[in-house]
């Protein structure tokens, strides 16, 4: 929370309590922003994979795959700079200047579940140049996630992490001025074809369309 007294921060955020906050009173499509999660896990693994070191030629006595010198006699202890084998993944890391795409509404609005005969159902990911009507859930859902039928917030760029894992979405801290930054993006596409095949359809009134009865 930026600008104002502490006093009138403390109330700004006490206003908020017990209130739904929705992405778009927050962030605002071609903005900039910073993304802040766990990256994947990968376990104990060695220095060729943790830290990219060149192996050792194929003869080597005893293995290959380590660093052939770790340090001098003295100082008489191994430097921090010397790659070692360790945990890796599961690090807490920050990753700066995703550019928003779209901030989609939700595909089944509260109050519409799947268990009515008709669910309204919002067309979140038609574009002006596309006008099927179409959610934002990919034919057969997104791999090992499933379906998104809440607001979205569409990026560039990868995040860190698996699936489900919960990231912190927060607003730039630096003035954005490149070129990059203050461009204003018009999506001409989303493609909502299967991610578990070649995806030849994009709805599945399409794809039934095709194959027939």
């Amino acid at each position: 929370v930026n600008g104002g007294s502490v006093a009138e921060k403390v109330d700004f955020g006490k206003g908020l309590f017990e209130k739904e906050v929705p992405v778009d009173g927050v962030f605002q499509q071609n903005e900039m922003i910073d993304v802040i999660a766990v990256t994947k896990g990968k376990g104990y693994e060695g220095v060729v994979t943790r830290w990219g070191v060149t192996r050792l030629p194929r003869k080597t006595h005893r293995g290959l795959r380590k660093v052939a010198c770790i340090g001098a006699w003295h100082p008489a202890r191994i430097q921090y700079s010397v790659a070692r084998a360790g945990q890796n993944g599961y690090h807490h890391r920050t990753e700066i200047n995703k550019k928003i795409y779209r901030i989609g509404k939700a595909a089944r609005p509260m109050g519409d579940g799947k268990q009515s005969a008709a669910p309204k159902v919002n067309p979140n990911a038609s574009t002006e140049k596309d006008l099927t009507k179409k959610e934002i859930t990919p034919l057969g859902g997104f791999p090992h996630y499933g379906e998104v039928n809440e607001d979205y917030v569409m990026i560039k760029g990868g995040v860190p992490g698996p699936k489900k894992r919960v990231i912190t979405l927060r607003k730039t801290l630096i003035p954005q001025t490149s070129r990059a930054a203050t461009e204003e993006i018009t999506l001409s596409f989303i493609d909502t074809a299967s991610k578990f095949g070649h995806g030849r359809f994009q709805t599945a009134s399409e794809k039934k369309k095709f194959y027939g009865p």
